[in-house]
């Protein structure tokens, strides 16, 4: 037998080889590919064995009923916002509201409103100023630092159709250290060593759809 022959057989027997491996690693496949089901196949046609899912339309919005109960007022005010602005988003208002929170939280305590004053309503502006106006005729100066929100948790909501306003009412709980010195620079309350928790109750409102994207505080509360 020639080395050309031998050298054939042994070609032949290598790719029988790889063939057998190839059917055990990859199952064999017979005749063509099945066709696609029928979109009108009925579903007792469908594969036995596989489980059978359902698309249902308007299902749950998991955005609302992960910070409200499903069915509540809160909840379909929310939807309702949702329905006049398809972008809001409930999670990304509560971010914003957490870093809002420390914004106007420290510029009030830092007698310093005006750079917050885009997201303040008149009636809390004017509050606020009333507050600090009265600070400064004491003499009495604030010394804070903020350290972060402990807690976050959307209370209520409510949507007025005739204006497409919405309101979202946020308790928080924040952490930071405060000292009020008076005029003469003595602690009258307060250590920069000492962490306070602070709770607060603000609401804020937008009118769903517009240009502005910014909510304002309208109310706030302990």
């Amino acid at each position: 037998m020639s080395a050309a022959v031998i050298q054939l057989l042994v070609l032949a027997g290598i790719a029988i080889f790889l063939i057998l491996r190839l059917r055990s690693v990859l199952g064999t496949r017979e005749g063509f590919e099945k066709p696609p089901l029928s979109v009108n196949e009925s579903k007792a046609d469908r594969s036995a064995g596989r489980p059978e899912f359902e698309v249902i339309e308007g299902g749950v919005d998991h955005d609302i009923t992960n910070h409200a109960e499903e069915g509540s007022p809160t909840a379909e005010a929310l939807a309702q916002m949702k329905r006049a602005e398809p972008s809001f988003n409930v999670g990304e208002f509560l971010h914003g509201a957490r870093g809002a929170y420390e914004m106007i939280l420290m510029a009030f305590e830092h007698g310093d409103i005006e750079q917050v004053s885009r997201f303040l309503s008149p009636d809390v502006h004017d509050a606020f100023n009333q507050v600090l106006e009265d600070r400064a005729s004491q003499g009495l100066t604030i010394k804070a630092n903020f350290i972060g929100v402990r807690e976050l948790s959307l209370l209520s909501a409510e949507f007025d159709q005739t204006t497409d306003t919405g309101e979202i009412t946020v308790r928080f709980v924040g952490e930071l250290t405060s000292v009020v010195r008076n005029a003469e620079g003595d602690v009258l309350e307060g250590s920069e060593n000492e962490i306070k928790r602070q709770r607060d109750v603000w609401t804020f409102a937008r009118r769903m759809g517009a240009g502005d994207p910014n909510w304002q505080l309208v109310a706030t509360g302990g």
